[in-house]
């Protein structure tokens, strides 16, 4: 019986791209696979029927050849697959559809990037505004460097597993058909060790402790993530490795609170200076500066000093320095203190009686 055309088995048009005949394939793949269809011949064929049209159609040369000759030309180079055959060819797509298949070797040898690694890092309140370099003690996994990796004794390497063949599969006969599994023997990996590190018993790593030095940006708020590239766990079959990242906490500073950008400094004077106005002394991250504070001024109100903050990182700006100003009221007087305030409100009262009285001439006034 004449072979049907390879297009007409996928379903696609002659001018498919490679992306949609590979979406057809493997369309009809799940369909019909023995899995799925357990003694189910025309399943069977048609599952094979695909594989082939799929191998010839996915690769540009035969492809185009195909497109000048039909089957005639190519005798029986591309026909009679098993599902060995299949599973083993297009290992990669049967791994996408059903976890296991012929690319298990391929993939257990890929190589992969190694883990992230996560540092909380407490620092002080001054450490983050003026930024410094810490030295930091990381536990990870590293390349092992009597074997660079390989777990392999020097003057040995790995060896073709002898059960799969190097394949990473073994195939189990039930009926007519043939499934795939992982190697027990290698682990899919398609190689074994004969002769195993003495360092690092085959694993190809060893742990470590890595001494290095992170830099604290000036200005660094809390929980900031500080990305250390490469500096993580080792990667695997040649794999790069993977980052750290140091997460920073900052401890709570006994005489600044933090707004942002913006450091707040709270300062407590009594009643009197609050209403005379009074030069009084304010910290900053440098130096003490002298700070006049207002006549009159209400208890919570806030002054700003502008460039006394916090930078701001990787930039030239630097936030303000916030003054709150608390006033006291004595709870404990003396007989002089008492004295002195009760003669003071006493002008106070007789203020407000002729402010009073001003108000009441000027309301009778324009009332007439």
């Amino acid at each position: 019986m004449s072979k049907r055309d390879y297009y007409e088995v996928l379903g696609v048009e002659r001018s498919a791209s490679a992306e949609e005949i590979k979406k057809a394939y493997r369309k009809i793949a799940l369909e019909n696979h023995p899995d799925r269809n357990p003694d189910n011949k025309e399943a069977e064929e048609r599952f094979k029927e695909a594989a082939e049209a799929y191998d010839v159609l996915r690769d540009e040369e035969k492809r185009a050849h195909y497109d000048r000759f039909g089957h005639s030309d190519f005798g029986n180079n591309f026909g009679g697959f098993s599902n060995e055959d299949i599973f083993a060819q297009f290992g990669d797509i049967f791994e996408n559809l059903f976890g296991f298949g012929g690319g298990s070797s391929r993939s257990a040898n890929r190589p992969t990037v190694g883990d992230d690694l996560r540092y909380n890092l407490k620092i002080s309140f001054r450490q983050a505004a003026k930024g410094d370099d810490v030295r930091l003690t990381i536990p990870r996994t590293a390349a092992c460097p009597d074997c660079k990796g390989s777990g392999a004794a020097e003057g040995s390497k790995k060896e073709t597993c002898p059960q799969c063949k190097g394949m990473g599969q073994v195939f189990v006969q039930q009926g007519p058909f043939r499934f795939a599994s992982t190697c027990p023997k290698c682990q899919g990996t398609g190689t074994i060790i004969t002769k195993p590190c003495p360092r690092c018993k085959g694993d190809g790593h060893i742990q470590e402790k890595r001494e290095l030095t992170v830099h604290i940006p000036a200005g660094v708020y809390d929980g900031a993530r500080l990305r250390l590239r490469g500096e993580g766990e080792a990667g695997r079959n040649g794999g790069p490795n993977g980052d750290l990242y140091v997460v920073i906490h900052i401890e709570a500073d006994q005489v600044f609170d933090r707004d942002g950008q913006n450091l707040i400094y709270s300062t407590k004077i009594p009643f009197t200076k609050a209403s005379l106005g009074a030069k009084i002394k304010v910290p900053t991250l440098d130096e003490e500066i002298e700070f006049e504070v207002p006549k009159g001024t209400q208890s919570g109100a806030i002054y700003q000093i502008k460039g006394k903050g916090l930078p701001y990182p990787g930039e030239k700006r630097t936030g303000d320095l916030l003054i709150e100003v608390i006033v006291e009221t004595p709870t404990k007087l003396n007989a002089e203190q008492t004295e002195l305030l009760q003669a003071l409100d006493s002008l106070f009262e007789k203020q407000d009686q002729k402010l009073s009285s001003k108000i009441k001439k000027k309301i009778k006034d324009i009332i007439g």
